[in-house]
């Protein structure tokens, strides 16, 4: 039983480390590629079409933003992706001759993303 307890914790302690480091290399890429050009690299609505959106990109280092990501981890990055502000954001796209290729996105991706912006909000605070 003391063997099945110690594997059993032994398993659990990788997935549980496999699981709480998430790939930050995709999570950049995908931010550099699909999401700097507004919100810019240091996640403060500073990329060049940040001020060619009516509403403008907002900073997403605030607190209210911060907070907003740690109680719900992927989903506010999954719902700005998947249903965008009506046609803001491919409005914004398409105005500037922005052209992003489709884009099949996994939950790792998600996750992968959230992890990332949370390393780089939590280094502006």
């Amino acid at each position: 039983m003391k063997r099945v307890l110690i594997a059993a914790f032994g398993i659990l302690s990788l997935t549980q480390t496999s699981l709480a480091f998430a790939d930050n290399a995709n999570g950049k890429n995908l931010y550099t590629q699909r999401c700097a050009m507004c919100h810019g690299a240091d996640i403060k609505g500073t990329g060049p079409l940040a001020n060619k959106s009516n509403p403008p990109t907002p900073d997403l280092t605030t607190a209210a933003f911060k907070k907003r990501l740690n109680d719900y981890p992927g989903v506010i990055v999954s719902s700005i992706i998947l249903r965008p502000n009506g046609d803001l954001i491919p409005r914004t796209l398409r105005e500037n001759g922005v052209k992003l290729p489709p884009f099949a996105w996994r939950v790792n991706d998600f996750r992968d993303l959230n992890q990332y912006m949370s390393g780089v909000i939590a280094k502006h605070q």
